[in-house]
């Protein structure tokens, strides 16, 4: 089973749906706008991933915070991403094994799941 974490609406998070559903692999859509994801979510991811992978600095949100200008360190990273989730690079797919992969990218998914 994979618990995929992002927005409905969101174009990766549709494509990881559409890789998923195309090779019969169970799955959980935990919507953000939803269901906010929690720090101790964030802190399981950060033991997978780097927080520079898990933090959207091509987003809206990263923009319109001026997180570019203000520089924070990992620290900071971490609490603006559990404060504001749209920060999250989407999607996060989460095995039950544990096994983490942040974005979506084909190859990746093919790796990590087939």
């Amino acid at each position: 089973m994979v618990t995929l974490y992002g927005i409905k609406n969101c174009d990766s998070v549709r494509k990881a749906v559409k890789f998923l559903k195309s090779n019969n692999i169970d799955y959980e859509l935990v919507d953000f706008r939803e269901r906010p994801v929690e720090c101790d979510t964030i802190d399981r991811w950060l033991r997978h991933v780097p927080i520079d992978t898990l933090l959207n600095r091509r987003g809206t949100t990263y923009r319109t915070l001026g997180l570019r200008e203000l520089g924070p360190d990992d620290g900071e990273k971490k609490a603006w991403l559990c404060k504001e989730n749209m920060l999250i690079k989407r999607p996060v797919a989460e095995t039950d094994d544990g096994r983490v992969v942040v974005g979506f990218n084909e190859s990746n998914y093919k790796e990590l799941f087939l």
